[in-house]
């Protein structure tokens, strides 16, 4: 009993070392088996509210996604992230920033964007972006499903469905925006009837809901106000990731401090609206693939008017509305990648 005690012990002893090889190694190490089953191409507004960037650098550190395309679209006229006239311009600039920071250069194709809105419902912005997003959807030499991803406002999916409509065919949008559905969620205290993403391009969303026949899951406001990140989370999971993690504190500190300066008070959370992205695309089931841990309700598309507003459309195509999110799994995957990144 004595000797087979002995012989246990010294078998956990020896295998000490080769664990402390393989933390040393887990960036290289923990994900060698996965395999990129879905193509993604993100959209969004880098430029403005900081979210997006959580969004991007979680997305980057996803090895289950093959990113066929990033895109920095403009913010509304006026923006309080960013007031000038080349919010796209700016918003590519941050995803650079980011992909350096992250030692990833020259590994994926980013896009600009317009630095506008559509100017009608029938004509596109002819971006590099919108060309883009065309040139991947129409590819006839994959299988691989592919998710155009948007935190923003839909110029450049829209300019991109009027350039070709036949993307509808080849792709699904996921869309963090509009309101809350009178029937699934009460509009929180103070609301503005307009939403924010889909104020950024009114035309834009009514070319993708009224005319379009794009497959759409939608996050309206009220499912991604439920991500709420603390401010105790982000200077514990969030800092300590090296230069990203701090990078991403000190956007998140420069609002709290901004308002501050406005006696608007945020309190100690953030809304990390945009990491929803992630948890609908790389955070899928393993079998039967599919966002099976966050719920949505079918619903017919509705219009939306010319005040950004929903109208019953009984005509509408079915799509899907989420209503509630995995908020652990999709903040633990993100602490957890950061983590594992930063010991590398």
């Amino acid at each position: 009993m004595y000797f087979k005690m002995k012989k246990y012990m010294l078998g956990i002893l020896l295998a000490i070392p080769f664990i402390g090889i393989a933390q040393e190694n887990s960036w290289n190490s923990w994900h060698k088996e996965i395999r990129p089953r879905m193509r993604v191409m993100i959209d969004n507004d880098y430029a403005g509210d900081p979210d997006g960037l959580f969004q991007l650098v979680h997305h980057l550190l996803s090895p289950s996604i093959e990113i066929k395309g990033i895109i920095g679209s403009h913010l509304k006229p006026g923006d309080g992230f960013d007031s000038s006239d080349q919010t796209a311009t700016h918003a590519v600039e941050n995803i650079n920033e980011v992909i350096d920071l992250l030692n990833l250069d020259d590994k994926f194709p980013v896009y600009q964007g317009s630095n506008s809105g559509l100017k009608n419902i029938s004509t596109p912005n002819e971006s590099a972006a919108a060309k883009a997003i065309v040139k991947e959807a129409m590819r006839t030499d994959v299988n691989s499903p592919l998710y155009l991803i948007c935190g923003g406002g839909l110029s450049e999916i829209a300019s991109a469905y009027l350039l070709e409509p036949k993307i509808a065919e080849k792709i699904i949008l996921i869309w963090i925006g509009g309101t809350e559905y009178s029937d699934m969620a009460t509009p929180p205290p103070g609301y503005t009837t307009l939403e924010y993403n889909t104020g950024i391009d009114i035309k834009a969303a009514q070319v993708i809901f009224n005319s379009s026949t794009i497959p759409l899951w939608q996050v309206p406001r009220n499912a991604y106000r439920e991500t709420l990140m603390s401010y105790a989370e982000l200077k514990t999971r969030v800092q300590p990731a090296g230069k990203i993690g701090a990078y991403l504190v000190e956007k998140i500190e420069a609002i709290i401090k901004m308002t501050n300066e406005y006696e608007i008070y945020m309190g100690e959370t953030y809304i990390m609206g945009d990491n929803p992205l992630v948890l609908l695309t790389a955070l899928q089931s393993s079998f039967e693939a599919d966002p099976s841990s966050s719920f949505y309700e079918i619903k017919q598309a509705p219009l939306i008017n010319d005040e950004g507003v929903y109208e019953v459309n009984h005509s509408g195509r079915n799509i899907r509305v989420y209503h509630h999110l995995d908020n652990r799994l999709m903040f633990e995957d993100f602490y957890g990648k950061l983590q594992l990144f930063q010991q590398n």
